[in-house]
């Protein structure tokens, strides 16, 4: 359904700036956004998936992947068509890219945000995700549900590529728990070239919304021959651990999908290495996804070494949680950073 898209600015001549994200796309009569779903209508910013639920799926937490947030626990997890990044690699381009090479075309089943909620607590789960394409695009349906889920005892999170604006973070941080955020690159030229976006608004979104209190964990998929250097690996993680050595990396294995079929998957020496200079870097929590490697999947005490969390096998499929609710070592009293209750 339409509804209005109010994160907007009405300019002169009927044109609209869009405020949701970096692109800060300004739009004329009948314009479209980069993301597909947002346009002006009549000198107003409309949303054109409000309450249209493309994807719908009960997850474990893990699967965001967030590892330091209510382990074991199921995630009520939403997405729609549209995205403000146009990545190669995407993996679920099928719904993320529709819009924009369908005409503006969207499609999905009704879902409102008072049924996403009583869908959520009915399911069992202890937050509502959103998710699978990038949630800034229909920022005013996440708005929404988020604020009714937080009403009824539900904790939010937003699984994004990390190019809210401010204004932006600021009106979800009363209701957002936790964010995965992607750091693609460390390299303004690859997020240009590959995903149609650039590095400093990422960075800068996760400065902020770690400031602003919201619980954060990063990813990077590590595609071979495009960010798999040494250098940009421990650029990422230096990046990271001054802002906050307890905000968890997870670093993704790459698979060929999309327009980037001829890549080979990453090498499990790469993943390896990564997951060194991580440490190398001063970052307690590094983990291994996309692979099995039970080892480097685990939570590991930075005090004492305690495996404090033990995963194995698929994504979320067995986790033993040895922490209490308020995230203590049980070995040395430790407290592991993370939302655990």
């Amino acid at each position: 359904m339409v509804a209005d898209a109010w994160l907007s600015k009405e300019l002169k001549d009927q044109k609209v700036l869009c405020l949701a994200c970096g692109h800060a796309c300004k739009l004329e009569p009948g314009e479209y956004g980069k993301c597909g779903v947002r346009v002006n209508e009549n000198g107003k910013l409309k949303s054109t998936v409000y309450g249209l639920a493309a994807a719908v799926h009960v997850d474990p937490v893990e699967k965001k992947p967030l590892f330091h947030f209510l382990p074991s626990s199921d995630v009520f997890s939403i997405g729609t068509v549209g995205c403000n990044f146009c990545c190669k690699f995407c993996q679920n381009w099928e719904i993320s890219q529709h819009p924009q090479t369908h005409n503006h075309e969207v499609f999905g089943r009704e879902l409102l945000p008072e049924k996403i909620v009583e869908l959520a607590i009915e399911s069992g789960s202890k937050s509502v995700a959103y998710t699978y394409n990038e949630p800034i695009v229909y920022f005013e349906y996440t708005y929404d549900t988020a604020k009714l889920a937080k009403e009824k005892g539900l904790k939010n999170i937003y699984v994004t590529s990390g190019f809210e604006t401010r204004k932006a973070i600021d009106e979800l941080a009363p209701y957002i728990d936790a964010m995965n955020i992607d750091i693609k690159f460390y390299d303004d030229e690859s997020y240009q070239k590959i995903s149609c976006a650039r590095l400093k608004p990422v960075l800068e979104a996760i400065k902020y919304a770690h400031e602003k209190g919201i619980w954060i964990e990063t990813t990077t998929l590590v595609i071979p021959g495009v960010n798999d250097s040494d250098e940009e690996l421990r650029a990422i993680a230096k990046f990271q651990a001054e802002l906050d050595p307890d905000m968890p990396w997870h670093i993704s294995r790459f698979h060929p999908d999309y327009k980037m079929l001829d890549v080979p998957p990453t090498p499990i020496e790469t993943l390896v290495r990564a997951y060194e200079i991580g440490k190398e870097e001063g970052l307690n929590y590094i983990y291994v996804g996309n692979y099995p490697d039970a080892d480097r999947e685990s939570t590991y005490c930075p005090k004492c070494g305690f495996k404090v969390i033990e995963r194995q096998g698929y994504i979320g499929e067995r986790v033993v949680n040895h922490l209490d609710e308020e995230g203590t070592c049980p070995k040395c009293g430790h407290h592991i950073a993370g939302v655990w209750k």
